[in-house]
């Protein structure tokens, strides 16, 4: 039997005529979703259902503030709606053109405490999913507040497992991921992705997320969610000034994996660029000194095998003029990396560079060559320093020339000192400022930010473009050093969590798949064609080679696929998918009339048959393909390739046999 709204309420006991009479409901643009807003007993909920389904049983909304008890709402009034059907256009992005279409509903609750007497909360529903933020514009203008409870709650209706990681710990978000019944969540980081018994997706996230704490989300065994914002030292939330909005709580609602991945919602609850000409940044590829250090093959530290030396870099440099790649990432130029750097990172400095780096020299001879350096700011976690620090290195990069750099706050999360020695928690309130700081710096010096261990994406690259991509997981280096390296099934989870908040910086492309270890569990868990597969799964406006170049010069048959992928795109699609199981996406460049595909799978071989449907109809293409040879295997026989050509229409349909820990990377070139 499908409970419709008020039965639902009133079996869960609550007051079914109360409700009626102060209740306001609003539906999605294709009535796909509906959602509704009352007050009874004193709390004020909100409820959601997807075709008449119940999505979210009633969950408690509102604020708490120090010195105030829990506030009891006592009404629900000035129901205010609106309708949105716009497009905008992202300067670079997985997609060109976004459209928005929403509707909008607000009101405003009537609590019996002074800070939550006028509390304005807005919904806004998209047939993918829902956002609602709170307006606490009754607060007057520059009263000090502090924010000590968030009482949004999504209510999960029915059994769903879920891929989390425990919150809070030590290396922030670089864990794996597990997979367990929701109701076994304790605290878990967001984006939070679910799979329903019946059928449903759905994915717990935030958007625009400014000068307030990320949310966690507590589990109470029994499916109901609970936010948790990261606190100050003193266990406070959020230290606020009146008036003031908080970040969106979001919630994607969709019948596959792939309506996730697909989802712009957290793009379109942030507002339009603050910059207004960002054509200075273009989305790139790059190689860098990174990976040689992370095999112990050179050092970030000073001395005899110091990586970041000139002449290090220029080789790197001739590389990347050889083969048609924009940047050269450098880590390890500066001083402060000698000894344990993550233990005195109060010692760095962003100006000077060690004896052997000559970085007037190095961008000059980059500049001849059609090559930028990347730069690289990593703070060991001394933000204090870092924030010192900050104008003075932009001016420096922009001086020589360098559009992006790479930011890094190795530190154990909760062990991030403050001004007052207080210890912080990696996206805190207190790091969400200055993350933001470091962007707006970096605005002001027409240089983007490619952060590392950074706070989480909320969409908020819309507002700030030169937030380009983030870390926020565990990425490629954990396959050089992770007692476990990443399984196969990790860059087919990526997709449907992490990945729904954001571009992350993954670094693939390894080829030496094994750099000379003998465990499976030791090295990168992948075949080549997997490598290569990456470079369109997973997202980001800047995508590394990451490997050593005699690597790539020694396998030309794979490398020509790194060589052509593009880093921006027209359109992107993810055509097929499960969560921890496998992924088909197909993206198509910007402005261009070809398109490349990438499909991956875990631990399991899997043949997978793809319509071409995405092709355009009436047009030949060539397929270049880049697939696992039949042997192939990531623990006995990774590197086997096999390239092949073949003419195809949108009419054919492409088998993929994927190896265990197998992919497939196809070009789609159009004929004319």
């Amino acid at each position: 039997m499908i409970l419709r709204p008020l039965a639902l309420i009133a079996a869960l006991g609550l007051p079914v005529a109360a409700q009626a009479a102060n209740r306001e409901c609003a539906q999605s643009p294709g009535k796909v979703i509906e959602l509704c807003v009352f007050v009874d007993q004193g709390q004020a909920f909100y409820q959601v259902s997807r075709r008449g389904v119940p999505v979210l049983a009633p969950s408690t909304l509102g604020l708490g503030f120090a010195g105030e008890p829990r506030a009891r709402y006592t009404a629900l009034g000035n129901a205010r709606r609106a309708a949105v059907d716009t497009q905008w256009e992202q300067p670079w992005g997985e997609q060109r053109l976004i459209r928005d279409n929403h509707n909008e509903l607000a009101v405003t609750l009537t609590g019996d405490t002074p800070l939550n007497s006028s509390v304005g909360v807005t919904f806004r529903l998209f047939d993918d999913g829902i956002g609602f933020r709170y307006d606490y514009g009754a607060i007057p203008a520059g009263q000090a507040v502090s924010v000590t409870a968030d009482h949004s709650q999504f209510r999960t209706v029915g059994a769903y497992q879920a891929w989390w990681y425990e919150a809070l710990g030590q290396e922030r978000d670089e864990y794996l991921y597990t997979q367990t019944d929701a109701r076994r969540i304790t605290l878990a980081e967001t984006p939070l992705t679910m799979k329903g018994e019946n059928g449903l997706y759905l994915s717990f996230h935030e958007a625009a997320l400014v000068d307030f704490p990320s949310m966690l989300l507590a589990g109470d065994g029994a499916g109901t969610l609970s936010a948790r914002p990261m606190p100050w030292p003193d266990g406070v939330l959020a230290r606020k000034t009146g008036p003031f909005t908080t970040p969106w709580r979001t919630v994607l609602i969709g019948e596959s994996a792939g309506a996730l991945a697909d989802s712009r919602i957290e793009l379109n609850l942030n507002e339009p660029s603050r910059i207004a000409d960002i054509s200075w940044f273009k989305p790139t590829k790059y190689v860098g000194v990174w990976w040689e250090m992370h095999l112990k093959k050179t050092t970030w530290g000073s001395g005899p095998t110091h990586g970041a030396n000139t002449a290090n870099v220029e080789r790197y440099m001739d590389f990347a003029a050889k083969y048609g790649f924009g940047g050269v990432l450098v880590e390890g130029w500066n001083k402060g990396w000698d000894g344990e750097w993550t233990e005195h990172g109060d010692q760095f400095s962003f100006t000077e560079p060690y004896p052997d780096f000559d970085i007037r020299a190095i961008t000059a001879y980059g500049k001849a060559k059609g090559v930028e350096l990347i730069g690289h700011h990593e703070t060991g976690g001394a933000v204090v320093n870092y924030a010192a620090q900050l104008e003075d290195a932009m001016k420096l990069y922009q001086d020589v020339g360098v559009s992006v750099v790479k930011t890094g706050y190795v530190k154990h999360s909760g062990d991030i000192l403050d001004e007052n020695g207080g210890k912080q928690w990696f996206a805190g309130q207190y790091m969400v400022r200055h993350h933001l700081q470091a962007v707006e710096v970096a605005a002001a010096h027409r240089i983007a930010i490619d952060a590392h261990e950074p706070v989480k994406d909320t969409g908020l690259r819309r507002t700030w473009p030169n937030m380009i991509s983030r870390e926020g997981a565990r990425g490629q280096e954990f396959n050089a050093w992770g007692t476990p390296t990443n399984p196969p099934e990790h860059t087919v989870i990526l997709p449907f969590t992490r990945m729904l908040a954001g571009p992350m910086d993954y670094t693939p492309g390894i080829f030496d798949i094994t750099h000379g270890k003998t465990e499976v569990t030791e090295r990168v868990q992948s075949t080549l064609a997997t490598q290569l597969a990456l470079y369109v799964v997973l997202y980001s406006p800047v995508q590394m080679a990451a490997d050593l170049p005699e690597n790539y010069e020694a396998r030309p048959d794979a490398f020509q696929f790194i060589r052509d992928v593009p880093t921006d795109w027209e359109t992107s699609r993810t055509l097929a998918g499960e969560i921890g199981d496998y992924i088909v996406v197909a993206r198509q460049p910007r402005g261009g009339k070809d398109w490349f595909l990438g499909a991956l799978t875990d631990e399991e071989a899997r043949t997978i048959g793809q319509p071409l449907t995405f092709l355009t109809p009436g047009k030949r293409y060539e397929a270049q393909i880049y697939r696992d040879g039949p042997d192939a295997d990531y623990r006995t026989n990774p590197t086997a390739l096999v390239t092949e050509r073949r003419i195809v229409t949108s009419k054919d349909v492409l088998t993929f046999n994927l190896a265990p820990g197998g992919g497939t990377a196809i070009r789609f070139k159009l004929l004319n």
